[in-house]
């Protein structure tokens, strides 16, 4: 074999021992080391958040908001109600619901919406705030206002035979201020909200 047509050969061989070891580096190292430094540093966060009721079974993450209805889809009024959702929190459906703000759909809904949680937590409509009535982008959202939780407090609590004060003390220790003391605004997790209701002693 001619040196000329050993040159080609030599360059493929290179090209393919090069892709071996970056694929072993990037494709299993990198990954692997990733991983293992996560799990040391901050391990809730990378095994999902994840939520645990007393027995130890998971109900969800703190990441990903969920519904509190019954069969028929009303809302429980034991629980904090969290803000709509255009994928029904669904992780494989994220998004919202791409309507602009004078589509005459998203109007309707958002009056329709107004009115009933005015009557489910007995609150004037005026002071339904605007996350109760509308979809976050990825419709995976698990916070609310806190003007929103404090409207559902006494509603909760006669639910549940507890004292407003107890519901308030809940609330505030579930709610999260501005990151870095600046930036977004403060929010309360509404599932990690109701799982320590739960997590209450019962009467």
């Amino acid at each position: 074999m001619t040196a000329r047509a050993r040159h080609p050969l030599r360059m493929l061989w290179t090209a393919l021992r090069l892709m071996l070891v970056f694929t072993v580096l990037l494709g299993i190292g990198y990954p692997l080391a990733i991983t293992a430094i996560g799990q040391v540093t901050m391990p809730d966060q990378a095994n999902g958040s994840l939520l645990h009721r007393a027995d130890g079974s998971v109900t969800g993450s703190s990441l990903i908001g969920q519904s509190f209805t019954d069969a028929g889809g009303r809302p429980l009024p034991q629980y904090f109600q969290p803000r709509p959702s255009a994928a029904d929190y669904d992780t494989l459906a994220s998004g919202g619901s791409n309507l602009g703000p004078e589509n005459r759909t998203l109007v309707a809904e958002i009056v329709e919406r107004r009115a009933q949680i005015a009557a489910f937590d007995d609150v004037d409509p005026d002071a339904v705030p605007v996350d109760a009535l509308t979809a976050s982008g990825s419709g995976l959202d698990p916070h609310i206002s806190p003007a929103y939780a404090a409207i559902q407090v006494r509603r909760v609590a006669d639910a549940r035979g507890l004292s407003v004060g107890e519901v308030k003390r809940l609330v505030s220790a579930h709610t999260a201020g501005r990151d870095l003391g600046f930036l977004g605004e403060p929010r309360v997790n509404v599932v990690e909200l109701n799982l320590a209701l739960d997590a209450l002693p019962q009467g």
